[in-house]
């Protein structure tokens, strides 16, 4: 794959490729959370609190909420984890574990989204599923969360993803590893779908190509407008959160932008801007604009019911 340019960290506007990559990841986030709710529908002996998780019972029905998913939601990339199972499986041999733990290691020590890393690691990944079913990657990325993910979960941030929830909001994660295990891991969390990188897929078997480009920078943005007008949402009333600079047009599309475990840049053009900002990387409570009470005692029960249900999973 040639060297993108919108990779480089420079902000700019969205190309084609962008709209493409971000109506692709939209499409592909609303067909995922139809067949959702479809199966759901034909389970007649849920009760009625089951039936409706993705769509507000109460609150603003035009709001939702957009996370993004490496150093926001997970510590670490969730593209590296996935190379690790693969690498379990045999899907690849021992030199390119170990470039994806570099990547990862190099990813864990910065903080930061490395442009030449992340995109040998997509270079990768593309190699490594081209000719395999859509479905088998699906199979084993249910796996591969529980392997290396779940216990990788900030809890902070999965309050705040559940205090939307609870309000009657929809969630969804915003992130440019594939779509198909964004998926999985939106379905784990219980959150309502996923904005993800779509590779191009021919009768159910990967091509090796991607539909536009990674879901990255712009073409982030662009995903979230497309999918708020097919959702009817008023972006002035939605939320979003992530880690990166390289997320700031995303962030700036909505009325309630947060910078969560942010990069030096983000943190600078947060409290520019006068952005709420959280921290979950240390013991220390990081600088807070504007951060709702509700927000911090919803970390404090979010982190007491990951620990809980990380106790069971163990025993």
């Amino acid at each position: 794959m040639a060297a993108l340019g919108w990779l480089t960290p420079r902000r700019r506007s969205a190309t084609a490729r962008s709209v493409l990559a971000g109506e692709a990841s939209a499409e592909a986030a609303r067909k995922s959370t139809q067949e959702a709710q479809d199966a759901l529908d034909t389970q007649d002996t849920l009760d009625a609190s089951d039936r409706e998780p993705q769509f507000p019972v109460h609150g603003d029905a035009l709001a939702a909420a957009f996370f993004d998913l490496d150093n926001t939601v997970m510590q670490g990339a969730a593209l590296f984890h996935f190379g690790r199972g693969l690498y379990k499986r045999k899907f690849f041999e021992t030199r390119d574990l170990v470039r994806f733990a570099w990547q990862q290691a190099w990813f864990r020590l910065a903080g930061v989204e490395d442009p030449e890393h992340m995109q040998e690691a997509r270079d990768s990944a593309l190699s490594i599923v081209q000719g395999h079913r859509v479905a088998e990657l699906m199979s084993i990325g249910e796996e591969i969360y529980d392997e290396y993910m779940a216990e990788r979960i900030w809890p902070g941030t999965r309050a705040l993803a559940q205090a939307h929830l609870d309000a009657g909001q929809k969630v969804w994660l915003v992130t440019a590893a594939p779509v198909e295990i964004a998926q999985v891991i939106a379905r784990r969390l219980g959150l309502t779908g996923a904005l993800g990188t779509v590779a191009e897929s021919v009768d159910g078997v990967y091509t090796g190509k991607l539909v536009g480009e990674p879901l990255h920078g712009p073409a982030k943005a662009e995903a979230v407008r497309a999918l708020a007008a097919a959702e009817n949402l008023d972006l002035s009333r939605c939320a979003a959160y992530s880690d990166s600079h390289n997320d700031i047009p995303m962030l700036s599309l909505v009325g309630h932008p947060y910078a969560i475990n942010p990069d030096t840049k983000l943190r600078k053009h947060a409290h520019k801007l006068d952005w709420r900002l959280r921290d979950y990387r240390t013991g220390r409570k990081a600088a807070k604009v504007g951060i709702p009470a509700a927000a911090g005692v919803g970390a404090v029960a979010g982190g007491t019911a990951a620990a809980i249900a990380l106790s069971r999973r163990r025993r």
